[in-house]
């Protein structure tokens, strides 16, 4: 049996604490917890297999203290028109934790497909491998450090297949995309995760073309791991038949002609089966690896899968209304796909890059070619989708939020359990373990404050009546001291601020922000984020003008050049410890839209740090581009922006060279 859940264990602990009766399904699970104490004791229940690394935590830690984060709607793309109970979601944050608010949603009924069932469908997954880094030193030292980047990113992605494994469905399938580097490691981590008897394909995706190696074999296929849950899984055989070759029917009519098996008048029915095709073996020759997608297919953004690909695992393992989840999604080819299949999505990804690249990608779908017939386009408009934020936050939306609405986002934010309360005559809003939350209400009490008299009001009310803990949510403004809390007597008063970064006592495991890449080198590097922050808008400031095109002109090019010179970019980061970084050290990209409609950025260009460095941080493209007004962002390597809107009139011109 698995292990409680925290939030049961806490409310267990919680009644027990109060001296009150425990429900009879508590009695029931406990029981059954004790059993299972007594059989391990008696017999080891060790897996006969795993791997051993550092710092690899149990499953039952990974399930209960990953931290779930809300989700922070951002924009509903063609808002009210889904038709029924269910928008798609792409999702800019650490995966892990928007996994786990994903497990929360699917426990509570939220996360269904078309036809109700609870869960996903589908995941396919194509994890980055972060060992891109250069190391220096001695081939032992090399070797080590491999090693300890390989561990590392093992028990990242352990992390998120155990929650991938909870999120399926009964009937649910797993893809997981690996290079041929790491793959032996990463299915034995499988076999653990899912049981070995549910692996079902090693499938070998075998491709051609130029190669750099001439003193090896050189490197022409990578592997797809699938596993379900169970014998029930959904595999649409005739949905991905290939033909037979010519000469295979052609065969197969004289030898089986010879035997006598074709004769008289089944020869033409029976030689109809052949031309219905086959189910592709696990070795696929016939999809074109990424540097050999057609040109109408690519969004420039690193890594990116054909939709040839993707069209084929998600006709094998879905049906038309079910969900497909990809949480490193990149480019978008998974959720382009399952959206012309007529599947639900989900898709996320921590990268800034991404989410843009995928939103380009789906509100321009009607103009990408049809799966069936690539001749033709697919002409169908995107199906809505909402963007959200998941760990860093506009704090100007939460605030905007009604007061509902804001204290639901504020228990979910620190974890708190949702359960209206009173003690004291107090009315209370919820737990942090066994201890009470009060969520201040700064809208009701506008001249209101959180202050020592507060604190002292609260404790003259509360006293003894509580723990040794108290929490009080409150926005950051309305709080008058610097401390974490206020302590009278055996009790502490804890402020969380809102927007602070959680304080340590409660996150455990410290904060990480998430990175954006400075070069498109760095565009699949693994992060793993821990906790939210809010949205701190950079400070830029830059000169916009117009000179002369450099160099030789290309055709279909004017004569000039927009240049955007960045002389300034600094980042806010609000910090229990100051940190300071030098100017322009936190830029990350710069991304343009050189038609901005007023409504949407439409990605155009990006032009990352490492290469804006080289050209003395100056952006520079043909002038002939911009049309009516453009939009700039600017973003930092934490993921804030800065966004500018600009009309060619606000471009300086720069005084033209002679020609002598």
């Amino acid at each position: 049996m698995p292990r409680l859940p925290e939030s049961e264990i806490e409310k267990i602990m919680s009644l027990l604490k109060e001296g009150k009766p425990l429900p009879e399904d508590h009695r029931e699970g406990l029981t059954q917890q004790l059993e299972q104490l007594k059989r391990s004791l008696l017999f080891d229940t060790k897996k006969e297999y795993e791997l051993i690394y550092a710092d690899k935590e149990r499953e039952e830690d990974i399930l209960a203290e990953t931290m779930a984060v809300p989700l922070q709607k951002v924009k509903t793309f063609r808002n009210g028109e889904s038709g029924n109970d269910w928008t798609n979601m792409l999702v800019f944050g650490d995966n892990l934790q928007v996994l786990k608010t994903l497990l929360q949603m699917k426990l509570e009924g939220e996360l269904t497909n078309a036809d109700g069932t609870p869960g996903v469908r589908l995941v396919y997954i194509d994890p980055p491998f972060a060992t891109r880094q250069e190391f220096r030193g001695s081939q032992d030292q090399k070797a080590y450090q491999d090693k300890i980047a390989g561990a590392k990113f093992l028990e990242f992605l352990r992390k998120r297949l155990v929650f991938l494994r909870e999120l399926l469905s009964d009937d649910g399938s797993i893809y997981v995309h690996l290079d041929w580097k790491k793959g032996h490691y990463v299915k034995t981590i499988m076999d653990e995760v899912f049981g070995e008897h549910r692996f079902r394909n090693e499938i070998v995706w075998c491709y051609s073309g130029p190669a750099r190696k001439i003193d090896d074999f050189p490197d022409k296929h990578e592997i797809i791991l699938r596993y379900c849950l169970n014998d029930s899984a959904i595999f649409n055989a005739n949905d991905i038949t290939i033909p037979y070759s010519e000469s295979f029917i052609e065969r197969r009519k004289y030898t089986e002609g010879e035997s006598g098996i074709y004769g008289g008048r089944g020869d033409e029915r029976d030689i109809e089966k052949f031309n219905k095709g086959k189910v592709p073996e696990d070795w696929w020759t016939d999809i074109p690896t990424g540097g050999q997608i057609s040109r109408n297919e690519l969004t420039g953004y690193p890594t990116q899968k054909p939709e040839k690909l993707l069209n084929r695992i998600i006709k094998a393992s879905s049906n038309p209304g079910d969900l497909v989840l990809d949480c490193f999604a990149g480019s978008g080819t998974t959720q382009a796909v399952a959206e012309k299949l007529g599947r639900r999505w989900i898709g996320m990804d921590c990268g800034k890059l991404a989410i843009y690249t995928m939103q380009k990608r789906l509100l321009n779908i009607s103009e990408s070619r049809d799966l069936e017939n690539p001749k033709r386009k697919y002409r169908k408009p995107y199906k809505p989708f909402t963007l959200y934020n998941a760990g860093l936050y506009d704090y100007k939306m939460i605030k905007g939020l009604p007061w509902e609405q804001y204290r639901e986002f504020s228990l979910a934010l620190f974890q708190c359990r949702d359960e209206r309360h009173q003690i004291g005559k107090i009315n209370l809003d919820g737990y942090l373990g066994s201890d009470s939350v009060l969520v201040f209400n700064y809208q009701k009490h506008k001249d209101a404050v959180v202050g020592r008299e507060f604190i002292d009001d609260l404790h003259i009310n509360l006293g003894e009546k509580i723990g040794r803990r108290f929490f009080i949510i409150a926005p950051a403004a309305s709080v008058r001291f610097l401390e974490d809390y206020i302590e009278k007597g055996k009790i502490r008063y804890f402020i969380l601020r809102i927007p602070y970064s959680i304080i340590e006592q409660i996150h455990r495991k410290g904060f990480t922000k998430i990175r954006q890449p400075g070069s498109e080198n760095d565009v699949n590097d693994t992060v793993d984020a821990v906790g939210f922050d809010f949205i701190h808008i950079p400070a830029v400031e830059c000169e916009y003008l117009i000179a002369e095109k450099e160099g030789q002109l290309r055709q279909g090019e004017g004569a000039d050049d927009c240049i955007i010179r960045i002389s300034k970019f600094e980042s806010k980061v609000i910090s229990r410890k100051p940190i300071e970084y030098q100017n322009l050290k936190t830029l990350s990209m710069v991304m343009l839209d050189y038609d901005y409609n007023g409504e949407f950025f439409d990605l155009d260009d990006v032009y990352y740090a490492e290469d804006l460095k080289k050209n003395n941080y100056e952006v520079r493209f043909d002038k002939g581009k911009v049309k009516q007004q453009m939009m700039i962002i600017y973003i930092d390597i934490f993921g804030n922006e800065k966004r500018e809107i600009k009309t060619l009139a606000e471009f300086t011109s720069r005084k033209r060279r002679s020609h002598a």
